[in-house]
């Protein structure tokens, strides 16, 4: 499907509905650097058949349109040229799409890398969401560009948040992981943050094969964060 945000932007999304009654929650899938590719599609699908509404978006309609992109697209040209603004807008669109149909829908948000800190970060910027999930986000990178690094804007997230990491992951060091908990607890934040040891980065999607525990433990955690059980 095709989304459009309110600056004209048009960009792909992929959306998934469950075949049974819906559960009054939806769940907004923020992919990779690599944008609208076929695993967050499929965890979209994931999300369907356990009852919630999914749309899962891409980042480069602003530079690289709609069309079909080979397997080789340099998304990380692409990445560079996003923004906060940007990407809300499209985030604002996105989840008015969720909530065409359900006025009121719970809407969480689950992002992975460069999309857990536009997860995180969307608790920020007014979508109205009942949580922010995201794996092994950088809480020192200014992402999404212009927003700074999210361990200072944790006073400003409206909803609770869960964050996952990789114990073996050396771009993300534990006293970055310990210094963003500690500045969503100083800001009154709930929060769940989980550290899996000896799993890499992108253990859950481009590791899932090799990493089958830790992968069902946060899937587990991930359905019982959005069921609040």
């Amino acid at each position: 499907m095709i989304l459009e945000a309110t600056d004209a932007n048009r960009f792909d999304a992929f959306a998934a509905h469950p075949t049974a009654g819906a559960k009054g929650i939806s769940v907004l899938v923020l992919p990779d650097v690599r944008g609208l590719f076929g695993f967050y599609e499929d965890l979209a699908c994931q999300f369907a058949a356990h009852g919630y509404p999914s749309i899962a978006i891409d980042y480069f309609g602003r530079t690289a349109g709609t069309a079909a992109r080979s397997a080789d697209f340099p998304f990380m040209e692409h990445i560079p040229q996003t923004t906060s603004a940007g990407l809300n807008a499209d985030i604002a669109a996105a989840v008015a799409a969720l909530r065409a149909d359900d006025a009121d829908t719970e809407i969480y948000v689950v992002g992975f890398c460069f999309g857990g800190n536009i997860a995180w970060g969307a608790s920020t910027h007014g979508h109205r969401l009942a949580g922010a999930i995201g794996f092994y986000g950088k809480p020192e990178a200014d992402r999404p560009a212009g927003d700074g690094p999210i361990w200072d804007r944790c006073h400003l997230m409206d909803c609770k948040v869960f964050a996952l990491f990789g114990g073996d992951d050396p771009g993300i060091p534990p006293e970055n992981i310990e210094r963003f908990r500690t500045a969503m607890d100083d800001a009154g934040v709930d929060n769940e943050v989980v550290t899996y040891p000896g799993a890499p980065h992108s253990f859950f999607d481009r590791s899932q094969a090799d990493f089958t525990e830790e992968s069902l433990d946060a899937w587990n955690r991930m359905i019982g964060f959005i069921t609040g059980s």
